[in-house]
């Protein structure tokens, strides 16, 4: 897959970085609102996506190490996820042992993250990006094999 045109990769270097922090914002947040970690870490991964179709593969695989996607991102989320669940284990597993007080929340008046639940909202975000993000990449690897297969496969053609 060839870089588009200039209009589109300013496009992406514009838009990209909002996605990104879209994304974030979805994971964080999700423990209170619509989403959570599964729809943040998705909006997370079409950042790489997006600068697939916008730059083309060959650069992006040259910028992204894959083994910040699997080590780091998805093993780190399903790490956490799983710690958390077997925290709560003397009472029940995925207790929420790590509740605020309901009195904080009628002296402040603020809604605090209640508990384990927003963790793991953040958990599920970290590992879900890092998976998907893996999931793109690799379907792209498998494309242009694909493509170059049928090129040499073409009769008539020399490499």
């Amino acid at each position: 897959m060839k870089p588009l045109s200039l209009i589109v990769r300013t496009g992406c270097n514009l838009f990209a970085w909002f996605m990104l922090v879209f994304g974030v914002n979805v994971v964080v947040h999700g423990y209170a609102s619509p989403g959570g970690g599964f729809q943040g870490g998705a909006i997370v991964a079409t950042f790489i996506a997006f600068l697939l179709v916008s730059y083309g593969g060959e650069k992006i695989h040259s910028w992204v190490n894959e083994k910040i996607y699997d080590l780091i991102l998805e093993e780190t989320g399903l790490l956490l996820f799983i710690t958390l669940a077997f925290m709560g284990l003397p009472t029940s597993f995925f207790y929420n042992f790590f509740t605020i007080p309901w009195e904080a929340y009628q002296q402040t008046g603020r809604l605090f993250p209640q508990g384990t639940t927003a963790i793991m909202s953040i958990a599920v975000g970290i590992e879900v990006a890092g998976a998907l993000s893996m999931v793109i990449l690799s379907m792209f690897k498998g494309i242009r094999l694909v493509s170059d297969r049928q090129i040499e496969e073409e009769p008539g053609h020399d490499r």
